[in-house]
């Protein structure tokens, strides 16, 4: 069985039932909006890891923004540059604030573990493709068929930048901002491990210690991988 064959096994799980039920993550995230930027304001990390991404991109590049919530910073700093910029998150009330934010750029609804290159919401393919705190949102037996549908959607050599929140968890609700959602996360070295077998040479990582403005958003420590597909 190849890698690829592994990962979407995990991805449909032993009684092949697909990808978790992410209605309430979505409902979750349509009712924190724009309070999701207020208690985080400052994303250094994440705006240094576009930075990064830029560099490895060709002028007028097409990039995709995976989980891009309200728009802010990084289709913004994508649009910026000069760069053609179709986004894509889950909840629908972060779209609407994102297509205010960044009218330059494309937005679409859909669950990141079923963005595909072709079919009838086929997304073709990009130079880039950026991923910050979205993955967690996932079971950890999701993570690497979406890493692998990234690979596929970039093309050869494009460029990927990612983050995640480190920590030992797999599909844990906690509470976020007076709500509930469901997340994962992995140490360091097993992070860079799972982007590694899905294809990927990891050019850059950091690690960040973040204390959200808000009480009711713990402090986290947030892990940036920028990476090339091989």
């Amino acid at each position: 069985m190849s890698d690829w064959d592994e990962a979407y096994a995990a991805y449909r799980g032993p009684d092949g039932g697909g990808i978790s039920d992410r209605t309430g993550q979505a409902e979750a995230f349509d009712a924190i909006g724009g309070r999701y930027d207020e208690a985080f304001p400052h994303k250094e990390g994440q705006v240094t890891a576009v930075t990064r991404l830029l560099a490895e991109l060709p002028p007028k590049a097409r990039v995709l923004d995976v989980g891009c919530g309200t728009g802010v910073p990084t289709a913004r700093q994508l649009v910026a540059a000069g760069h053609r910029v179709v986004g894509v998150d889950l909840s629908e009330g972060m779209l609407e604030l994102a297509r205010v934010n960044v009218p330059e750029a494309e937005f679409h609804q859909r669950d990141l573990a079923t963005l595909r290159v072709g079919g009838p919401e086929g997304l073709g393919h990009f130079d880039g493709i950026t991923c910050f705190f979205t993955l967690l949102m996932l079971p950890r037996s999701e993570i690497p068929y979406a890493l692998r549908q990234f690979h596929q959607l970039l093309k050869p050599g494009g460029a990927l930048a990612l983050s995640m929140v480190e920590a030992d968890l797999d599909d844990a609700e906690i509470p976020f901002m007076s709500h509930f959602i469901r997340v994962s996360g992995y140490l360091r070295e097993e992070l860079s491990q799972v982007v590694r077998e899905a294809g990927f040479e990891i050019l850059a990582e950091d690690l960040h210690s973040y204390a959200p403005a808000r009480a009711d958003a713990p402090p986290e420590h947030q892990l940036f991988l920028n990476c090339r597909r091989t």
